[in-house]
């Protein structure tokens, strides 16, 4: 393959295979990928470069924002890096308060501290270095929830490169159907090089953690009656992992994060689990949303990441059954983590249609997984474990494509519902007729 005419037209930067800094360019949190050529780009136009090289040339397109997706470390392809677009500008909202424009390859940190300054916040990920692209394009369950609903749900405009390298500007009056399948169908229509977000007031926030010991069963329980009728303020994580480094050591944890500045608020929201014998207060204050960001650096590339058997699933009614089977999936195998995350609220108040987003009546979001280290799970025990997690997803209404590291092409088709499918493919139909863009949780163009 003949590059020069790319590097020809591209402003940034463009790296073949053991070039100077080709290691460095092609790993991510994800892993190390193995595309046949990187574009650094530096602008909008470099971005309609590359897609057209790539159509031209019958590669497939790879784009990467925060870099903690599966689907950038597998072979070939032409990967498009957009770190270097990461603008982030607040801007008045013609209908009232701020909107936010984020450039393609920002993170969400440097949005958040952005956001701050100002006194704004917007629902987002929970970890710095992840893209806003993938985060967004994928729905985004953050800590703001259940207060604003998903990231996707503040999504009010972007900038679009599509398969044919044109940009497209989208909003509620143009292209209102590529805005919905924006906000949750993945990046498979297009390289979105700017999101607008409608951006909410957000002086600070008070985050608890809560220490949790022995059983988990009555603790969940209690956790989950108070979401049940908690101010929506409030969002909760409950998580249990093993010892895998100094800075996460093993137990189980609850942290919570309430939008504002009012303690006693959040106490009081709390008070049925801080009463519990097994549950202590760690920590509980005000800071600004940004410090409770957390930071995940880069893995070593010589030590690749192990497995994960278990998935994901977005539950409608967290029953006593449902609890005991997430609980007893986490006691059978040391290596392994138990996770859920609160919704409910305004997540819960968006139409089923409004956006691709599945299960707009679950109440929590749950994720369960061992960890497939060799030696430590033998061919009978994966099985077994593959059979426990299908039982506790098929209790489920859905599963979220964020959170798991699959490549399997066909698991798009577990994420959404056959008629929200369907307006997907007509729209793949319409903007990437030849799936150009197919490194994701693919929709296949009718």
């Amino acid at each position: 393959m003949d590059i020069t005419p790319l590097r020809t037209a591209v402003s940034g930067s463009v790296l073949a295979a053991g070039e100077q800094g080709w290691d460095g360019a092609r790993a991510s949190h994800a892993g190390v990928g193995r595309p046949e050529v990187i574009v650094r780009v530096s602008s909008v136009d470099d971005v309609s470069e590359a897609v057209r090289f790539a159509a031209a040339s019958r590669r497939v397109a790879v784009v990467r924002a925060g870099g903690h997706s599966a689907w950038c470390t597998l072979d070939d392809g032409i990967l498009i890096d957009l770190t270097a677009l990461d603008a982030v500008e607040v801007v008045e909202d013609p209908d009232g308060g701020a909107l936010v424009r984020v450039g393609g390859g920002a993170r969400w940190g440097d949005v958040a501290d952005t956001l701050a300054e100002q006194g704004l916040g917007i629902s987002s990920g929970d970890t710095r270095s992840v893209g806003v692209g993938g985060l967004t394009l994928g729905g985004g369950i953050g800590w703001m929830v259940r207060a604003w609903g998903l990231a996707a749900d503040q999504l009010v405009g972007a900038q679009v490169v599509t398969a044919e390298g044109e940009l497209v500007e989208v909003s509620e009056s143009s292209h209102a159907e590529l805005l919905w399948a924006l906000r949750g169908g993945g990046g498979n229509f297009g390289v979105v090089t700017r999101f607008d977000f409608r951006a909410h007031d957000l002086p600070a926030v008070v985050s608890a953690t809560l220490g949790v010991s022995g059983d988990a069963r009555p603790i969940l329980g209690v956790l989950r009656d108070v979401l049940a009728t908690a101010p929506r303020e409030l969002t909760v994580t409950y998580m249990d992992v093993p010892a895998m480094d100094p800075s996460a050591p093993a137990g189980a944890s609850i942290v919570a994060c309430w939008i504002g500045d009012d303690e006693q608020a959040l106490r009081s929201a709390l008070a049925p689990l801080l009463a519990l014998d097994a549950v202590t207060e760690v920590d509980l204050s005000v800071r600004a949303y940004p410090e409770i960001l957390l930071d995940a650096p880069m893995p070593d590339p010589e030590q690749p990441l192990p497995g994960f058997i278990g998935g994901n699933t977005l539950v409608v009614d967290l029953d006593d059954e449902l609890i005991d089977g997430l609980a007893a999936f986490r006691e059978g195998t040391p290596a392994s983590v138990l996770f859920l995350r609160s919704l409910g609220g305004a997540f819960g108040e968006v139409a089923q249609d409004a956006t691709p987003f599945p299960a707009r009546g679950a109440t929590w979001f749950a994720m369960a997984g061992a960890f497939d280290i060799p030696g430590m799970v033998d061919d009978a025990r994966r099985a077994e474990l593959q059979a426990a997690w299908a039982d506790l997803e098929a209790r489920g209404a859905g599963v979220y494509g964020n959170f798991t590291t699959t490549t399997d092409p066909a698991f798009a088709a577990r994420m959404y519902p056959p008629e929200t499918m369907a307006r997907l493919v007509a729209l793949k139909a319409q903007w990437d007729p030849r799936n150009l863009f197919s490194r994701n949780h693919n929709v296949v163009p009718a």
